[in-house]
Order: C-alpha cells, then structure tokens, then sequence
C-alpha cells in the first residue's frame, strides 16, 4: 500500500512537472481574494461578491480554472481573486483546484476570504465587517424535528454521535472546527479597525426595527466569530442555538458573530493544501460583512422574515459589498506595499511544520 502510495505521488508530481514545463514558471501569487458569488457577469452590471474586486484592483488577467467552478482573475502586483460557487461543495472543489493548479506559486500567499453574511444583532450591525477567529461547521450533526424533541431540550439539531443537544464533551469531525491564526486575525483588526463604513439613511431606518446589543449601532469592524454551513438558517431562536454552538466547539473561546456557507469548504481544502506542502495554513484570514441580520424584526415572524431574505434583496447588500472590498482591501494592500515585509514572514515555523508533517 506505502509503495502504491509513492507511486501516486511520484506521477502526481511527474504530472505536475509537465504541467509547469508546458505553461512556464509558475506565476507567484501574494494574496488570494476568495469570494463566493456572482450576480451577473465580473464587471459592468449588479455586482456579487467578486465584482468589486475586479473593477477597483484592475484584475484583468484571466485564467480560466476548467477544474473549478469560475476563472480565476489577477493583476500584476500579485493579486488574485477566485469565485468558488455557493455552498460548502463548490468551495472546497473549487480552492482545491486552484491550489493544485501547477500554474500559480501558492507558496507564500495570504488568503482573504470576503464576503456577505447573516449577522447577530447582538454582536454586530448591517454593514459591519468581522474578522473571525473561530469558524465552526453547522452542518454536521444529527437532527430531529422540533415537534417531536423531548420537553427539556431546547433545539433539535445535535452534534454527531451524542445523544442529546451539547453534550460533553465535545468531539468536532475533522474539517468541523477551525481555530485560524489569532495573531494574523487580530493584526488584520488593528490595521482596518478605523475603517470607515457607508451607513445610509435607509440603513438606519431598518435598525431601528431590531433589537439586540449591537443591533442599532452604526456599521464598525471588530473580531467576531462565524458558524457555517449550507443549510440557510433564520430566527431569533436559531441565532441563540448558533451562538451555544459556537460555545461548545470552541470550548467557550468563540464568540458568534456570523453565519454564511461555505467557509468549512474552503478552510479544509487549505488545510489539506497546506498539509500538502502548497499553501502556508497561518496565512488565512476570514472577514465576512453583515448584509442582514439572521433575525427576524419586531413584529414579523420568523417565516415572513425569512421570506424577504433573497441575494440582491438584503437590507445591507450593497453596504455590505464594500464593506467587503473596503476592509479586505486594506490588508491586501498593506501586504502588496509591503511585500518584503510579509514575504517571508513566519516562513521558519512553517518549513518545520511541513518537515514534521513528512
């Protein structure tokens, strides 16, 4: 088996090597802006997550990625940015693909995730933006209906082989739990914290129709943590269930702040890259910006709430879009300004990682 194996690896290699031979050097990459959806097409008409990105920083150089679910588009200072899809399937497939692609030096590039997501009240406000140190899988677990679960349990989605909701102690699947790097997350904070975010009158009218600690405050960056996962979840007692969630798989450290779908996706592919030797796994950053609340307003119920929750519809959509460009775009240029800097920046702890990991 551990020679069949080598043999694998050898041709993947073999393979690769070809690969490279046939398009050249491999172009080095900086910074990888990984967005998640698209309205239309890349420029020129109602933007998605990526459109912002290819119109403000000139990414003009397309490559089209036949294994993945969108082209990837760069620029010549380094920059590039990739679609992945919706939804924890296409994000994996497709980071997967691009950190495999023997035409891009992945080696010692940051990753940005920026995107749109649902935010708690209690946490953060429409059109803020957070920085995330703990991202947590929501998909994984058991589930039964609301109407048949026993009268002392206060949900009816429970963690894999427990039997009970947050039972101890907690054992998260691999790929379920991702603590990223907390010294990366907080310097990304402290560069971008003073950020000034739009907030439009029509912003402010829909605030005040929600309650919560931050429900009303002005939009602002912070660090605040994300629940994931492609099944869309909406009400105030799905946001208390995200938030005890959060607390049990990151022993309390975590602090619920968003919720949006693919991130479990992308954060294992990089996992696995950067096992694989292709991507530095403390370079990845996560910020998601708040184009809704995950919440119903006063005097809605939940399903009419949800009811308005549509791509394109969201109360913060546009607000969120920039917030999205506006803060990521301040660490991405810090890092393209700066390349000397960062570079190399931590390289010592990782070329160890990698040898122990051989």
């Amino acid at each position: 088996m551990r020679l069949l194996s080598l043999r694998l690896f050898t041709l993947a290699v073999v393979v690769a090597v070809a690969a490279v031979v046939a398009h050249g050097a491999p172009i080095p990459v900086k910074v990888v802006v990984v967005t998640m959806f698209e309205v239309g097409a890349d420029t020129g008409d109602q933007p998605g997550e990526l459109q912002y990105w290819v119109e403000r920083d000139h990414l003009d150089r397309v490559y089209p990625l036949a294994a993945g679910y969108h082209a990837v588009r760069m620029n010549d200072a380094g920059e590039m940015a990739v679609l992945t899809g919706q939804g924890t399937a296409h994000a994996a497939a497709t980071i997967m693909a691009v950190g495999l692609d023997p035409r891009f030096d992945l080696s010692h590039a940051y990753w940005i995730v920026a995107g749109i997501a649902g935010g708690s009240p209690e946490r953060v406000s429409l059109g803020s933006a957070a920085w995330a140190q703990w991202v947590v899988d929501s998909d994984l677990g058991y589930e039964i209906d609301a109407r048949e679960i026993p009268k002392d349990w206060t949900t009816g989605f429970m963690p894999l082989r427990k039997t009970k909701p947050f039972e101890d102690p907690a054992t998260p699947l691999e790929g379920q739990v991702f603590a990223l790097n907390p010294e990366l997350a907080q310097w990304a904070f402290a560069l971008t914290k003073d950020v000034k975010l739009d907030d439009p009158e029509r912003l402010k009218e829909v605030r005040q129709e929600f309650d919560g600690a931050a429900a009303n405050r002005p939009p602002f960056v912070t660090l605040g943590d994300e629940v994931t996962g492609s099944r869309y979840w909406h009400g105030k007692l799905e946001d208390a269930w995200a938030g005890e969630w959060m607390r049990y798989f990151s022993g309390g450290k975590g602090e619920f702040a968003t919720t949006a779908m693919e991130d479990s996706g992308t954060l294992l592919s990089l996992q696995f890259l950067a096992n694989a030797g292709r991507v530095d796994g403390r370079r990845v950053l996560v910020l998601r910006t708040v184009s809704n609340y995950d919440r119903q307003p006063r005097g809605l119920s939940a399903a009419e709430s949800l009811a308005r929750q549509r791509i394109g519809t969201y109360s913060a959509y546009l607000p969120a879009l920039d917030a999205a460009y506006r803060v990521g775009h301040t660490v991405v240029q810090e890092l393209l300004e700066h390349w000397e800097k960062y570079r190399d920046q931590g390289s010592e702890n990782r070329d160890q990682r990698r040898a122990d990991a051989r």
